[in-house]
């Protein structure tokens, strides 16, 4: 992706993406809000979690309601992210790196559940999320990397 405008004082910009991105992502198909975040330069303390801005898979919300205080965002990952995601582990989901609470295989793919605290919920567009929504989910860096290195040097079947 390319930003090609911006218009700062509307609070908007266009882009231009390739027929790929529009392939791995949803949502960037048609105007709507986006997570944007500063990256982390060289000197910076690091605080939080290690995400690059890919998207690894395309998932779909099953659950978005307040529990208490929080909200639960339960959200079906494509099975071939499920290696990468772990109990307290991280995954973004549109841009924002969160925590997973609760994680398991199914058929159909493998379930994630987070807790999204009052301040993620009004300060990101995860807000507008509703059951059946597709979500842009980024794995875990590390996570990436550990996969890599554990395969090295086999040949797929």
């Amino acid at each position: 992706m390319t930003v090609t405008s911006l218009d700062a004082s509307a609070g908007r910009f266009s882009i231009d993406i390739s027929a790929e991105s529009l392939d791995k992502t949803a949502g960037l198909d048609r105007p709507g809000p986006v997570n944007l975040e500063k990256a982390l330069r060289a000197h910076d303390r690091l605080g939080g979690h290690l995400v690059a801005g890919h998207v690894d898979g395309v998932g779909s919300v099953l659950k978005m309601e307040p529990v208490g205080e929080s909200w639960e965002l339960r959200i079906l990952a494509p099975k071939a992210l499920g290696k990468y995601l772990a109990y307290k582990g991280s995954i973004t989901v549109n841009g924002v790196s969160l925590t997973v609470n609760a994680v398991a295989d199914t058929a159909q793919g493998t379930e994630l559940s987070i807790n999204l605290i009052p301040h993620t919920v009004q300060n990101t567009a995860l807000h507008a999320l509703q059951s059946g929504h597709r979500v842009n989910l980024e794995i875990d860096l590390i996570a990436r990397y550990v996969e890599r290195m554990l395969g090295a040097g086999k040949v797929p079947a």
